[in-house]
């Protein structure tokens, strides 16, 4: 089954494991660290997100480091772009109203 990137970021653990190797590449052992999991849960969740390309495999002698696809991650920003102009021009509105409560109390 093909998952989209909105279904791999919609789980906490894996939008976890995203933050945490958007910093920098880190191997399977070194992610479950981080989590109260074992290493076949963090596994699943990092082969989700392979699968949908955010993030990407480079094997360094007997390990497998697992970074972040920036480029995929900018599908989500454009996504999202369409939404943050919206909530920006309402926010410009609650500002405009604000002030003009404030400037009719004086």
């Amino acid at each position: 089954m093909r998952r989209d990137i909105f279904q791999a970021i919609a789980d906490p653990t894996r939008r976890a494991i995203i933050a945490l190797i958007a910093l920098q590449a880190m191997t399977p052992n070194a992610i479950a660290d981080n989590f109260n999991t074992s290493r076949q849960a963090v596994s699943k969740h990092l082969r989700i997100l392979t699968e949908c390309e955010l993030v990407r495999q480079e094997q360094q002698g007997r390990e497998i480091y697992y970074s972040l696809e920036i480029e995929k991650m900018k599908e989500i920003d454009k996504w999202l772009e369409q939404y943050r102009k919206i909530w920006e021009d309402r926010f410009s509105q609650l500002d405009q109203l604000l002030i003009t409560i404030k400037n009719s109390e004086k």
